[in-house]
């Protein structure tokens, strides 16, 4: 039995991760695209079939390749894209911390969990076969397989499965701030003694079943299709809407002691994190973040970590390439304090990968994690024409990759129903 169970004194590293990501199948391929700039976005074909406004979009490459180097026939027989991405993700990430390899016969490992989470899941199924085979009443037709790929959790319960998990598995939904939460709430498990470890973060598959909402609600750029690299334009004076994308992005969440005594890579640190909601009033609603709030859940993560705002040295910021960028970039003004010319570096990574939305709190974690790692932070893209509301920010704001000295990098995140999750992550020393 674990018997330091509720201390809440321990440190929490990272000692994995994995990543599928649009510009990137694999962490090193991720990292390699990030130091270089390499925009994931394209055209696709389908969605132009389908008459969708946006016709580019993120979706990681390569998958269909590798799948069977991870999972049986028997298995993908049951698995959706949301559960591919999250198994090749999960499995990577346990690799990648050095953790022995796990077969069906392995004893169940009750000192490790996950929480991984997705934004609406395993919409592809739903609407390729649940809802016709209904509609038809071929009911019995469905397979015995059907519920498990429908489920939201199934992105968690199989890779609990594959790698015999015996801490709490389960899948958590909070709109863009999903794998910041999913991170959040694992860091938390950890620290206060609860497990030795967890997987946590974000998945989200490419449907355009998911991608079709956000269309019609004319959200998403329909202005550069001829031009997908351009189209994701966080902070432009010209972006038009966020661009979709899909992948997962896992972290590996350790105690110190644990991490130690097993000899393993330790990647960085967390410091503290906060999630909060605003409650839907000044100025939030459903698809608006209450400011308040936001400034909030930044001091609160700040507080949990025992740092002051000089302390944090950059920010990967949630910056969706909507009318939100200047007011987020605001909000953490506020919330630190700072005048422009003092404000911490920021940058964007869903210019380079488009919004994940589910998973996008995952791979953006990730991303800050390699930045801390190894030195340096990546690019804006398309960002060149900052939006006049964001002038006097310009110095802060990183266009070209610039290597990186810092100690500390906040990750922010904000979602549909007004509802925020901000990380502290530390560059790792003993």
């Amino acid at each position: 039995m674990n018997k330091s169970h509720n201390r809440s004194d321990r440190r929490v590293v990272i000692t994995g991760m994995g990543a599928i990501a649009p510009n990137g199948t694999g962490l090193e391929n991720f990292k390699i695209a990030l130091k270089e700039g390499t925009s994931g976005i394209k055209f696709i074909e389908k969605l132009k079939e389908l008459n969708f406004g946006c016709q580019v979009g993120g979706i990681p490459e390569g998958v269909e390749e590798i799948k069977r180097d991870y999972f049986s026939e028997e298995d993908l027989l049951a698995m959706n894209e949301n559960m591919i991405f999250a198994g090749i993700a999960g499995i990577d990430c346990w690799s990648d911390a050095g953790l022995p390899k796990v077969s069906p016969d392995s004893e169940t490992d009750w000192d490790t969990g996950a929480i991984i989470g997705t934004g609406i899941g395993g919409m592809d199924t739903i609407a390729e076969k649940l809802i016709p085979k209904v509609n038809k009443g071929k009911v019995r037709r469905l397979g015995s397989t059907i519920v498990e790929q429908v489920m939201c959790s199934s992105v968690s319960a199989k890779l609990g499965g594959i790698l015999g998990l015996g801490g709490q598995v389960t899948t958590n939904s909070s709109a863009c701030t999903t794998g910041t939460e999913a991170i959040a709430d694992a860091f938390i498990k950890v620290k206060t003694g609860q497990l030795k470890r967890m997987i946590a973060g974000g998945v989200e598959s490419s449907s355009p079943y998911i991608w079709a909402g956000f269309d019609g609600m004319k959200v998403l750029n329909s202005t550069s299709n001829d031009r997908p690299t351009e189209a994701s334009r966080p902070m432009s004076a010209t972006a038009r809407g966020f661009i979709p994308g899909s992948g997962a992005g896992l972290l590996m969440l350790e105690s110190l002691e644990s991490a130690e005594s097993r000899g393993a890579r330790i990647y960085g640190e967390i410091l503290g994190s906060h999630v909060n909601s605003g409650g839907h009033r000044s100025g939030g609603s459903m698809t608006a973040p209450n400011s308040d709030g936001v400034v909030r859940c930044i001091r609160e993560a700040m507080y949990m970590s025992q740092i002051g705002p000089q302390d944090i040295d950059a920010i990967n910021g949630h910056l969706t390439a909507t009318f939100a960028d200047d007011k987020e970039i605001e909000n953490w003004r506020r919330a630190l304090e700072l005048k422009p010319q003092d404000f911490p570096k920021i940058n964007s990574t869903k210019s380079l990968i488009g919004h994940a939305l589910g998973a996008a709190g995952g791979l953006e974690a990730v991303a800050t994690v390699l930045q801390l790692h190894h030195g340096f932070l990546h690019a804006s893209l398309n960002c060149e024409d900052l939006k006049p509301e964001l002038s006097d920010f310009s110095e802060s704001i990183v266009h070209k990759m610039e290597k990186f000295e810092g100690k500390i990098i906040a990750k922010s995140s904000f979602g549909f129903g007004d509802v925020n999750g901000c990380l502290i992550f530390k560059k790792w020393e003993k």
